[in-house]
């Protein structure tokens, strides 16, 4: 690595150069370069011994997306120097720093660049800052270049940016940096032959990778990388290699972030003479790191990544397919130091449907993180600052909203000092939030292991058999004996758990750290029974109120549920740290019990005392109660006297509206109203609409001024609903209403028989032949505008005739009605002349 001659032959030589004079020249530039071109390592040097007036006396920020990529870079420049890292070259990570007073060049990851800003935003004593595998798209890169650019517009005009990568489209980002120059350089790519499936793979991935590992070790020289989606697939393809009864000088080796720094050492260092290595890794290794010796690279294709949801207020990690651009990156590491071959696990015509670029980590994510960043920057609006994707405008106002629950945003959005310390904490705002609140409550050391805990993925991973426990206080009991010198295996195995002991020690020692970072002094007893309310303080949108059969309903509205019946799945409230956020409820895969009382007494501030009136259809009666709420979750739930009027009547509106108008007393003489209002209206639009639809979308109108006092259905009956129509109506129709729209007509035999106004169209009236004689006109209602439809009876009230001429009955049809109904009723007056004829509501008329 000392090799100084190696990097005269890198190709990132040529264009050098350029860079040093574009940026003496300019404020920022954009540099492509292929895989291998050299520009991680050789650009900050070449700046550093260029020395231009603008770099004197400053340093060199480089920001790298990885804690390892940060390391190593800084090793292998510092070795190209002759010297030990923290010299002329260091490195800041998380909880984790090698610089010195003499250090000009500062390898960093991008959230060690927001704290820098966030405590001194004209970054003094920094002359550059480089982004470096830019097209990553990190939040935290997005964020930190962001910030730089507004730093560099309202202090420091003369700071450099420089943005580089290997596969990015550099057009928008020379446009957001101010029409800066695009330099391009060609990697130093060996001939890679790829491989492609001949058809769309079947089965379980990490078999078919195993298969592929043997033939490419059968068919290839060198070392392989695996390219794998996450830990878990990792762990599952070297639990089947060793199976496979490699040579004895094949070494495999696991990497990922997760893993402690020795390991990722191991895995990246080059192999000892004669021993193979077959490297495990997930998408930590696609850029920045040359792992010595690898002539061959597996592409499974897949990596994982956040997603967050609006609509749920949770993230969750997913499984997705790589872009092309992650895919030929991944290509190119087997061409780095010699002539390679990818062995790539999907069919050349899946491809084609690849992505071009992968998706910016900003439109995806949880923007928590970033909504308190910028709180803390002094901006309550991203709009102010320039991006290469603003942060989407949904997940961003959701952010907020918690951050204000927190504590940590004002009502104005400004950041409050407990944001402050929130900002200062270096964890997610969930944690720090709750190991904040904790130690005023005596639980600083168990708040901060469990967001050890939290922080990575699960430490104790299911075991070969039984149902493996969402309970987070075993692994918390767990971490309390592996302190103490005890096995954290011991009892979980019951659980249907196996521990890592590897991670059970970085969780511990991160626990440690964050003790220190909050000034809790000496190492407290880590109290399993604390973590439920723990858990409520991070996540008070995810505290679940038993539904039954392991289902929970969650503070935010969302449903939630046990995938596998356990003991947990028994209490009566749990909080939810981890959720699939799938379908319609998601799984619960780690959670803690919590007491109500608990909650009551913690998270007084934030449980709304309501009185609810509401109609309940199991009782068809208005029903008023006093509940306690957080949230969607109705903690308690109480009778409640005295309610007030009006919010009774509101509720009886609101039963007629769910019930329907046939819950009203409907008697004959109120629809005979109803019928007869609506028939004028036919003829008159000055007259109401009282149609049923009308009348059950207007029923605050003409409804509630006569509900008071009345609180069920059985009351509603005592309701005179003719009344109510009348009182719709004005007193001048009022009065007009018997004369336009009689209920009766008085016919010639002196009877007086009810009109029937069911069809609007046609108002009848039934009446015996017999009492109709003597009547050539018929009668008309309406003012005259309506003929009244007759409807004529047989003795035996059946209909013989429906007319609304009834002179021309007389004079055309009854004889032929009379020669029919004569026979049938003999006894019956029948005469020859019914327009002279006496008329009779008898047999025979009186003589």
């Amino acid at each position: 690595m000392g090799d100084n001659t190696l990097t005269a032959r890198l190709p990132i030589e040529s264009v050098l150069p350029d860079v040093i004079t574009q940026l003496n020249e300019r404020t920022s530039a954009v540099l492509v370069a292929l895989p291998g071109a050299g520009k991680t390592t050789r650009v900050p040097l070449a700046l550093l011994e260029a020395d231009p007036a603008w770099l004197k006396g400053k340093r060199i920020l480089m920001l790298e997306p990885r804690r390892i990529a940060a390391r190593s870079a800084a090793a292998y420049m510092s070795a190209l120097l002759g010297e030990p890292v923290g010299r002329t070259v260091g490195y800041r990570v998380r909880m984790d720093t090698r610089v010195g007073p003499g250090t000009r060049i500062e390898v960093i990851t991008e959230g060690v660049l927001t704290r820098m800003l966030q405590s001194d935003p004209s970054l003094a004593g920094v002359g550059l800052v480089i982004f470096d595998e830019f097209h990553e798209r990190s939040l935290q890169a997005d964020l930190g270049l962001a910030l730089c650019l507004q730093s560099r517009a309202l202090f420091r005009e003369d700071l450099r940016l420089l943005v580089m990568s290997a596969t990015i489209d550099a057009r928008p980002v020379a446009t957001l940096l101010g029409d800066a120059p695009v330099l391009a350089s060609e990697g130093r790519i060996f001939p890679v032959r790829t491989d492609y499936l001949s058809s769309k793979p079947e089965g379980r991935l990490e078999e078919l990778v195993v298969r592929t590992v043997m033939r490419a070790m059968a068919e290839e020289s060198g070392d392989v990388l695996v390219f794998l989606p996450g830990a878990g697939e990792i762990r599952r393809v070297e639990q089947l290699l060793g199976q496979q009864h490699l040579d004895a000088a094949v070494t495999v080796l696991p990497l990922h972030g997760n893993l402690p720094q020795e390991a990722q050492d191991r895995a990246i260092a080059p192999g000892k003479p004669g021993v193979r290595k077959i490297v495990l890794s997930t998408s930590i290794a696609e850029t920045s790191l040359t792992i010595e010796g690898t002539r061959i690279v597996i592409d499974s294709g897949l990596m994982r990544v956040p997603m967050f949801s609006p609509q749920t207020g949770m993230s969750r990690l997913e499984t997705v397919r790589v872009s092309k651009d992650s895919a030929d990156q991944r290509r190119g590491r087997a061409g780095r130091l010699s002539p390679g071959v990818c062995y790539r696990l999907w069919t050349e015509q899946e491809e084609l449907y690849f992505d071009p670029h992968r998706v910016p980590e900003i439109e995806q994510a949880d923007l928590a993180q970033l909504a308190l960043d910028l709180a803390e920057w002094g901006t309550t609006d991203p709009g102010e600052l320039s991006w290469l994707s603003e942060p989407p405008a949904a997940a961003y106002r959701q952010a907020c909203e918690l951050l204000a629950q927190f504590g940590a945003l004002d009502r104005n959005g400004a950041i409050t000092a407990h944001g402050r310390r929130m900002s200062e904490a270096g964890l997610h705002p969930r944690l720090a939030h709750m190991t904040i609140r904790a130690m005023s409550l005596g639980l600083g050391s168990t708040a901060c292991a469990l967001a050890a805990l939290l922080h990575e993925r699960d430490l104790f991973r299911r075991g070969a058999s039984g149902t493996a426990s969402a309970d987070l206080r075993l692994r918390l009991d767990a971490l309390e004996r592996a302190r103490n010198g005890g096995k954290p295996d011991e009892a979980m195995a019951l659980f249907g758990l196996q521990a890592d002991s590897a991670a059970v020690k970085r969780a511990l020692a991160e626990a440690d750290n964050w003790s220190r970072a909050l000034g809790i002094t000496g190492r407290g007893r880590i109290d399993s029974d604390a973590c439920g309310l723990l858990l409520a303080l991070a996540y008070p949108d995810r505290i679940g109120q038993s539904r039954g059969g392991g289902k929970y309903v969650l503070s935010s509205g969302r449903g939630a549920v046990f995938a596998e019946i356990q003991e947990l799945s028994n209490a009566p409230y749990i909080v939810a740290a981890e959720l699939d956020d799938k379908g319609p409820e998601s799984r619960i895969q780690l959670a803690a019990p919590v007491q109500l009382a608990e909650l009551l007494q913690r998270f007084g501030d934030d449980i709304a005392d309501e009185s609810v009136v509401a109609w309940d259809r199991t009782v068809q009666a208005v029903r008023a109660r006093v509940r306690k709420r957080f949230g969607a979750l109705v903690l308690s739930d109480a009778p409640q006297s005295g309610p007030d009027p009006e919010e009774t009547v509101r509720a009886m509106l609101e039963g007629v509206r769910v019930e329907g108008l046939g819950i009203l007393p409907w008697t004959k003489t109120a629809r005979a109203l109803q019928q007869r209002i609506l028939f004028l209206r036919r003829h008159d639009e000055a007259w109401p609409d009282l149609s049923d639809e009308a009348l059950a979308e207007s029923l605050p109108e003409w409804l509630e001024p006569h509900l008071e006092g009345i609180r069920s259905r059985s009351e509603l009956q005592r309701l005179n609903l003719a009344a109510v129509f009348e009182a719709v109506l004005p007193w001048e129709k009022r009065r007009k209403l018997d004369e336009l729209a009689p209920t009766h007509l008085i016919v010639p035999s002196g009877s007086r028989l009810p009109i029937d106004y069911g069809d609007p169209e046609a108002p009848f009236l039934s009446a015996r032949l017999q009492e109709m004689f003597g009547l050539t006109d018929t009668p008309r209602i309406a003012g005259g505008r309506v003929a009244v439809t007759i409807h004529l009876l047989s003795p035996a009230q059946r209909p013989v005739q429906v007319t609304r001429d009834l002179s021309s009955f007389w004079r055309e049809t009854y004889f032929e009605v009379k020669k029919d109904l004569k026979g049938r009723y003999p006894k019956h007056y029948w005469p020859d002349d019914p327009m002279s004829a006496v008329p009779t509501n008898r047999v025979r008329p009186k003589t």
